[in-house]
């Protein structure tokens, strides 16, 4: 149905009038999945100050506690408070998954213009790049756990190694589709370095779906996480994270559930906020998208 002019000057100014209500409705993914991502972010930046309790003090006397006013979410078989370990394991989930997007994105971009510009190391790097897709990226990340000592820097290592190929695979196709724009052909035509052709015309006209695939490496990356860590090759025992917790409450399932349940919520929250602002961003970035909305 087709718009008078007195509409849709109704509907710029009141987009005028209140720029925060017309975001809203444009976009309104990415406010709840930003929003909720905030929370969260700020609830394990804040674990020390707000959580009532360590997260790593045992007490024999308070096993299996259920959820009560001293203990929010009940104790675990170690007498520890879940309430806290949670909270704490936020920073663990929340750290993993930003470093491992960063890593992933650094390395990807890097690797994936040199591809796109040179045909000689396309060659090579894609090859390599096949095989390492060839195995599943839980396996590979497990083999990687085994070589190496168990700590978070390993397991951001042995997250990001996974998930770079197909960063690479992505920054591949952009740079092949852009390096045709005339405004890069002009510029190697009048003889500018290959160096700043990437990073002044190639580069940022690539960000826009980097962005959006580093929320969605970041949500893979707090899963995985959390995977390693329910298979006991993820973290060491004695650093709280949503994985762990949920690792140590399967074997007492059935006495204390609430040992799973809550941090069980917690990462789907965590992982449903990060794909919601990934597809708000995604919605709001695309031309062809916006466009309709």
């Amino acid at each position: 149905m087709a718009l008078t002019l007195s509409q849709i000057e109704a509907r710029v100014d009141a987009a005028g009038r209140h720029p925060w209500r017309a975001f809203v409705r444009r976009h309104p993914l990415l406010v709840v999945g930003g929003t909720l991502l905030t929370i969260m972010g700020l609830i394990a930046l804040l674990a020390p100050w707000i959580a009532p309790h360590s997260p790593i003090e045992m007490s024999v006397l308070k096993r299996l506690k259920p959820p009560s006013s001293t203990n929010f979410f009940g104790t675990d078989a170690m007498g520890r408070d879940v309430f806290s370990r949670v909270l704490w394991g936020g920073r663990v989930s929340l750290g993993v998954g930003i470093s491992v997007a960063l890593l992933a994105t650094i390395v990807g971009v890097m690797m994936g213009m040199v591809a796109g510009f040179s045909r000689k190391a396309d060659a090579v790097i894609m090859r390599v790049m096949d095989g390492m897709m060839a195995i599943p990226g839980i396996l590979l990340a497990v083999a990687m756990m085994a070589l190496m000592r168990a700590s978070i820097q390993t397991v951001v290592i042995a997250i990001a190694v996974p998930e770079i190929p197909r960063m690479v695979r992505l920054v591949r196709s952009l740079v092949l589709v852009i390096r045709e724009q005339p405004y890069v052909q002009a510029a190697e035509a009048i003889g500018t370095r290959f160096h700043w052709v990437l990073l002044r015309h190639v580069l940022p006209n690539a960000l826009a779906p980097l962005i959006v695939q580093g929320t969605f490496i970041c949500a893979s990356a707090v899963l995985f996480e959390a995977y390693l860590s329910f298979l006991g090759a993820g973290t060491p025992p004695e650093i709280p994270s949503w994985g762990n917790m949920m690792a140590e409450g399967r074997a007492v399932v059935q006495l204390a559930f609430n040992i799973i349940l809550f941090p069980g919520i917690f990462l789907g929250l965590t992982v449903l906020s990060i794909n919601l602002l990934g597809d708000g961003l995604r919605d709001m970035l695309d031309p062809k998208i916006a466009r309709r909305l």
